[in-house]
């Protein structure tokens, strides 16, 4: 029996191309990665000749001291005393940031980079310095080594020298950190500080500071108190910490975060390197509106209900109207559903991810509804297949823009064509059903 009547070899036949089509949609899964990767790669380099990321920890106050702990010699079996220095590390009781963050657009290539320019000043004090509660003597701890600490990942983003107003002391703040118990880069300043524990101590500074992409800090005092505002219309605030308020509109933004020292899971005086404040870090990132390689990602995880279904439907046409479809043209109409998703992620690059699925789908609409035009001879079967497939990139595109909900109305939508199926194959004469002649 040829292929024109074996329905078996025939659906065999359809199965076996469906599946093979889902090759490439594989393969432009993984260039959506890749160009994802690059576009990560052209932040990443735009960022490194201006400024990366900041997340501002601080200020609080190291000092060293030493300690003493009993070593046993084995040779000898001797004890002896060692001094080892270590650094006890003191936040402020209060501690307030006013910044105002001035971002702007940069560009490598196709793509588009946030960076900003900030201007952060920070006040506050701290109040009667208690190392009673670390059990150290006074004598052991060197008061007159004291460091004004101000963690910053990226010291390229610092515009102006920085001076700290310490009570009525003005003092140059000086690249690096003497310990890497709390961060790893930053700045300092020498201050002096007394053994009195009843003294209180006010500082004052002003950071310009460029970077990219995001700008956090780290609630270092017992109160801390950060106020934000931005010409910048599409933030977003993450962290540990939400802003307590917060009002965004087309002229910007304006926030405010209030955080306890109770809210967060480190004290306010420790030794060493005890304790870890990167979980506690928040701000705000600033985001552009573009987010088309998820989009696509998304989109692509449907090309198999795609395919299914439109050979579904030539399926359909060929048994109830007694026509042939070669395997071949199946083939042709899968390979234009396929290129659908390399338009898709071209044009999005350059334009809107939502006018750029609607280009690519009328552009596959008008080439599929051409050429099955051309091998069906019929506007009535044409008008059907176009319409169904405009119903299912419709179907798509509201899943794509309903990400929380996508799980739900994909099944519904599923659900729904699994019962037209049923319902238009219900009178089908499946034992004696055979195919008829391409007209």
């Amino acid at each position: 029996m040829s292929m024109k009547h074996n329905i078996y070899f025939k659906v065999g036949t359809i199965v076996i191309i469906a599946l093979l089509l889902l090759i490439p949609a594989f393969m432009i899964r993984g260039l959506i990665f890749e160009r994802e990767h690059t576009q990560e790669q052209a932040i990443a380099e735009v960022s490194s000749k201006w400024g990366g990321q900041q997340t501002i920890a601080g200020p609080f106050i190291s000092i060293p001291y030493f300690r003493y702990i009993k070593e046993t010699v084995k040779k000898d079996s001797v004890e002896r005393i060692v001094q080892i220095k270590d650094y006890i590390h003191i936040l402020p009781d209060k501690l307030d940031v006013n910044g105002e963050i001035s971002p702007k657009k940069r560009e490598r290539g196709i793509y588009e980079v946030v960076v900003y320019d900030s201007r952060l000043h920070f006040s506050g004090v701290f109040n009667k310095l208690d190392f009673a509660v670390l059990d150290i003597k006074p004598q052991n701890i060197q008061f007159n080594k004291a460091e004004f600490v101000v963690g910053i990942p990226d010291l390229r983003g610092i515009e102006q020298q920085i001076s700290l107003k310490w009570n009525e002391q003005q003092i140059s703040f000086n690249p690096g950190v003497s310990s890497n118990d709390v961060v790893s880069s930053g700045i300092n300043a020498k201050v002096q500080l007394n053994a009195d524990d009843s003294l209180s101590y006010q500082f004052d500074f002003v950071i310009d500071l460029k970077g990219s992409q995001l700008l956090y800090f780290t609630p270092m005092g017992k109160v801390t108190d950060i106020n934000m505002n931005s010409n910048w219309s599409n933030p977003s605030f993450n962290g540990a910490f939400l802003p307590d308020t917060h009002k965004v509109d087309h002229n910007g933004f304006i926030a405010n975060w209030n955080v306890l020292h109770l809210n967060r899971n480190f004290p306010q005086i420790w030794t060493g390197s005890h304790q870890t404040i990167e979980g506690s870090a928040f701000g705000v990132d600033l985001l552009l509106p573009v987010d088309n390689y998820q989009k696509s990602y998304r989109a692509i995880r449907y090309a198999i209900l795609f395919i299914g279904f439109t050979f579904l439907v030539f399926f359909f046409i060929e048994v109830l109207n007694k026509i042939f479809i070669h395997p071949v043209q199946y083939i042709l109409v899968g390979i234009a559903l396929i290129v659908f998703y390399t338009l898709l992620l071209a044009i999005s690059e350059h334009i809107r991810f939502n006018y750029a699925f609607v280009i690519s789908a009328l552009a596959t609409l008008i080439l599929i509804g051409g050429y099955i035009r051309a091998i069906l001879k019929s506007w009535k079967l044409t008008g059907l297949i176009t319409g169904i497939l405009s119903v299912l990139y419709s179907f798509i595109f509201v899943i794509i823009q309903l990400q929380d909900y996508a799980l739900l109305i994909g099944s519904i939508g599923v659900f729904i064509i699994l019962a037209l199926t049923m319902y238009f194959s219900r009178k089908i004469d499946w034992y004696n059903l055979s195919l008829g002649t391409k007209p």
